[in-house]
């Protein structure tokens, strides 16, 4: 039996965690047509959370990169919140269904340097679960932003959560990922960005951050 040595414990954070120097964030496929076809839950929500998701990887400097599908032929064009929110970013369009499959795509996450992908987009159950399993093959850590993607039925998308998930991908929220970067309220470098994306895109909790600062001085996590 392993024995539990209590003078290696320290304060810290784990290697596990998501932070802005180990990470790199991939939007697939936010495009029109496949939020027509989106029926795993309220297309309202996963497109606050797809902002929301944005924003934080702006507020964060954490490299980014934007790709769709047939966006001239079939697709249209990128979610224009999302192009707004990273309006920097070069979309790139592809014709394969698994973004792993596109040379481009693999460059510019590889250019990064990053381990670890932070994946979101449309559909779950094909434009997010082959380049997921994709790229664990090669060595990443991938983590899916499940409220920041959708299938085309509750089904679709929890059964390709499940699969992603026993094959080692692992699930995360937007807003989980946003206070995982931050994660220390004293980091005032991000601490006003983080409690704008909050207060628009955090429901009630961002209602509550609102009501914070007119009571409390703002200064509430």
């Amino acid at each position: 039996m392993a024995t539990f040595n209590l003078d290696n414990v320290k304060a810290g954070p784990s290697e596990d965690l998501i932070t802005p120097d180990n990470s790199v964030f991939v939007f697939v496929d936010h495009q029109p047509q496949m939020f027509f076809g989106v029926g795993s839950g309220d297309r309202t929500s996963i497109i606050n959370a797809t902002v929301g998701l944005a924003k934080t990887a702006m507020a964060f400097n954490v490299p980014t990169v934007l790709t769709t599908v047939a966006a001239q032929s079939f697709s249209g064009n990128i979610l224009p919140a999302l192009a707004a929110a990273l309006p920097n970013n070069e979309i790139i369009d592809r014709s394969t269904m698994n973004a792993w499959e596109d040379e481009r795509v693999v460059a510019a996450i590889k250019a990064t340097g990053r381990k670890k992908i932070v994946l979101s987009g449309l559909w779950t159950e094909v434009c997010i679960v082959l380049p997921a399993l994709s790229a664990l093959g090669q060595g990443y850590e991938v983590f899916v932003v499940a409220d920041a993607s959708g299938g085309v039925s509750s089904e679709a998308h929890n059964f390709a959560m499940d699969r992603m998930v026993h094959a080692g991908v692992v699930p995360v929220t937007w807003l989980q990922v946003l206070l995982e970067l931050q994660r220390d309220w004293a980091r005032g470098e991000t601490y006003a960005a983080v409690a704008e994306i909050v207060k628009a895109h955090g429901g009630a909790y961002g209602a509550g951050m609102d009501y914070a600062g007119d009571f409390l001085g703002g200064n509430a996590g």
